[in-house]
């Protein structure tokens, strides 16, 4: 019925910090000395940036599908589920069961490919830093 709003939140809100880690980011490279030693990493500011775009891709997807169902439409108020307030009960219901899990499986496979990010980054850093000193 509306579990696309959970993540689609979620998905608000994580643009929202990514916009300011990517300043906060920004403004530290500027005020980074030169000496420092160049050390390959993943910014935080894109990854957050993934996080958003699979919350978002998924949040279209389902968007889609509930126009196609019918339980989302062009007129007031939007969701036929708030029709009734039986029906904006279950709606609720599904919004904190399905929208919580949906939410939370999209950030935990997330965090998963950062890890996964972040250790490939870490092989190449180590490689990279064993050719340096054999050279």
């Amino acid at each position: 019925m509306a579990c696309f709003l959970v993540p689609a939140a979620e998905a608000v809100v994580v643009k929202a910090v990514e916009k300011m880690v990517k300043k906060s980011e920004a403004e530290a490279v500027l005020s980074a000395d030169g000496n420092e030693e160049k050390e390959i990493k993943i910014p935080f500011s894109r990854k957050l940036n993934w996080l958003s775009n699979m919350l978002i891709g998924g949040v279209i997807l389902l968007l889609f599908e509930h126009i196609w169902h019918g339980e989302v439409v062009p007129w007031f108020p939007f969701l036929t589920a708030m029709s009734s307030p039986s029906e904006t009960a279950a709606m609720l219901l599904e919004m904190s069961t399905a929208g919580v899990c949906m939410a939370v499986l999209v950030t935990v496979v997330w965090a998963v490919m950062c890890f996964a990010a972040d250790s490939i980054v870490n092989r190449k850093n180590r490689k990279s830093l064993v050719k340096g000193v054999e050279e």
